[in-house]
């Protein structure tokens, strides 16, 4: 049976899009099978394809400290259809700041607790260029999500 990992992310700059590349990279790598990795814009993503997904990579710049309207609309626009019926999804988030990405890494903490989303890996967190060793935890992040949905 084949699972389904939803990447929602909101990525306007060069900076967010490499990270995003990265974690689709690990995502569908070849050793991964038995995964669909859906990518989805986060003004874009459906309720629907929200609960119809195993898993969840989140992706987000963080602004004025805190994560994009985009992704916040994500969740307001399917929160109420999410609360019971995702319980313990696990889910993996990465970050794009320039400085102050506090409040936006309690946003998500607080969204995906609420939804009662299990962490399946460490929250990447990038200020300025992505670095070989940042992309290279982006990759890892979604190589790590997609495993944990292809070893349930």
């Amino acid at each position: 049976m084949s699972r389904t990992l939803l990447i929602v992310h909101h990525t306007p700059s060069p900076h967010c899009h490499e990270m995003l590349d990265a974690v689709i990279a690990g995502a569908t790598d070849p050793e991964i099978v038995g995964v669909d990795v859906l990518r989805r814009p986060a003004l874009t993503v459906s309720p629907v394809e929200m609960l119809q997904a195993d898993g969840y990579l989140l992706g987000s710049p963080a602004n004025l400290g805190y994560i994009s309207g985009a992704l916040k609309h994500a969740f307001d626009q399917s929160y109420y259809q999410l609360l019971d019926s995702t319980r313990g999804r696990p889910f993996g988030f990465w970050l794009h700041g320039n400085e102050g990405t506090e409040g936006a890494e309690r946003a998500v903490d607080g969204i995906t607790a609420g939804l009662g989303w299990e962490r399946a890996a460490e929250t990447v967190i990038v200020s300025g260029k992505p670095t070989k060793a940042d992309l290279e935890a982006c990759w890892n992040l979604g190589a790590t999500v997609a495993a944990k949905l292809m070893g349930e």
